[in-house]
């Protein structure tokens, strides 16, 4: 798909939308006296609106990134950018939408806010992307396409080539979302947006950077959509607080929490074989891992009784009988192998 192609996939009264604009966004230049916003000027350290830009926040992800800041959307967590794909792209009651199964349950639950028929595509049994029946469930009406690689909840991440033949194929617009692709193998596509005008790539800083608090994520595509966003968009949607706490934590450099996160993930998923009744422990890129047990409702009871808390994933699709298991610090993951020894060894806490 050609960038051209990208503004006719855009709703027609979003391509005709006149945005919200504050003053501070139509003057650029060094500016002393506010009396533009009708904020009060008594200086309580918050009594100013936040940038509505974000403009240092993404000249710094972009230096970080290598990519320019207008390719760059910084929104209220990833969930604020899935819902404006929807709204800058999805006609309600008439588009529709297609994502893989399992997956992130924001998706389906963003496009029913929207109004938007969610089709679901199950993954093949090793999780493993079905390529073709993915676009087998597209028509004339699909607009986006949803992947999460690696995938929430099963931990694996699709190969780069995999994704690189939908973009190719499907003419609508394809989200991939990276929330844990620093813990991953496989890398960022960030670096193909230019190559593929209709990729829309997510990441967030709620995972490795662990500022889930502060609910910031990021998306990165090309600068026609990133432009549709930006005017889409409530104005003031990241506050200063984010902001300025986001700018200090891209200061610090989170390498040695990924690393010891990696090697948690390989110390559990080494461990976990090792108990009678464990059936499969699923192969993982992100900061969690999927397990199938043998009673996974009872087990899931004696780790909160521990005051453990996992997630159970049991009644969803395709994770039948599992649970989702996510790393903690090194000392939290001892006390979840012992609370696993004790419900082996029948001492169950209910």
């Amino acid at each position: 798909m050609k960038s051209k192609d990208i503004e006719a996939l855009v709703r027609p009264n979003i391509r005709k939308l006149c945005p919200y604009s504050t003053a501070r966004d139509e003057y650029n230049g060094t500016l002393g006296v506010f009396l533009d916003a009708n904020e009060s000027p008594y200086p309580t350290g918050w009594n100013r609106y936040p940038d509505p830009r974000q403009t240092a926040l993404r000249e710094k992800l972009a230096h970080i990134k290598g990519v320019k800041a207008e390719k760059i959307f910084s929104g209220n967590g990833s969930d604020e950018a899935i819902d404006l794909i929807f709204r800058i792209f999805c006609i309600p009651g008439i588009d529709n939408a297609v994502a893989i199964a399992p997956s992130y349950g924001m998706y389906k639950v963003s496009a029913e806010i929207n109004d938007i028929e969610m089709r679901e595509v199950n993954l093949n049994e090793d999780f493993s992307l079905p390529v073709d029946n993915l676009l087998a469930a597209c028509d004339s009406n699909t607009k986006v396409l949803f992947l999460c690689s690696p995938n929430n909840p099963s931990g694996n991440a699709f190969s780069n080539e995999t994704v690189f033949e939908v973009l190719k194929r499907f003419n609508g617009i394809v989200v991939v979302d990276e929330a844990y692709i620093d813990f991953c193998s496989v890398p960022s596509l960030i670096g193909s947006i230019d190559r593929y005008p209709n990729l829309v790539v997510l990441q967030t800083f709620s995972k490795a950077r662990g500022l889930a608090a502060l609910r910031l994520g990021l998306a990165f595509s090309n600068p026609c959509i990133i432009k549709f966003m930006m005017m889409v968009k409530y104005p003031y949607n990241i506050n200063a607080s984010t902001q300025k706490l986001a700018l200090k934590a891209l200061e610090s450099p989170i390498d040695i929490y990924v690393a010891e996160t990696v090697a948690q993930r390989a110390r559990i998923a080494a461990a976990l074989p090792g108990f009678a009744f464990v059936r499969k422990v699923y192969p993982s890129e992100a900061n969690f891992i999927l397990v199938k047990v043998d009673d996974a409702d009872g087990l899931y009871e004696h780790l909160i009784a521990d005051g453990i808390i996992v997630r159970n994933r049991s009644k969803v699709a395709g994770c039948t009988g599992c649970l989702r298991i996510t790393i903690g610090l090194p000392e939290e993951n001892d006390k979840l192998l012992k609370s696993l020894c004790d419900y082996e060894k029948g001492d169950i806490r209910r």
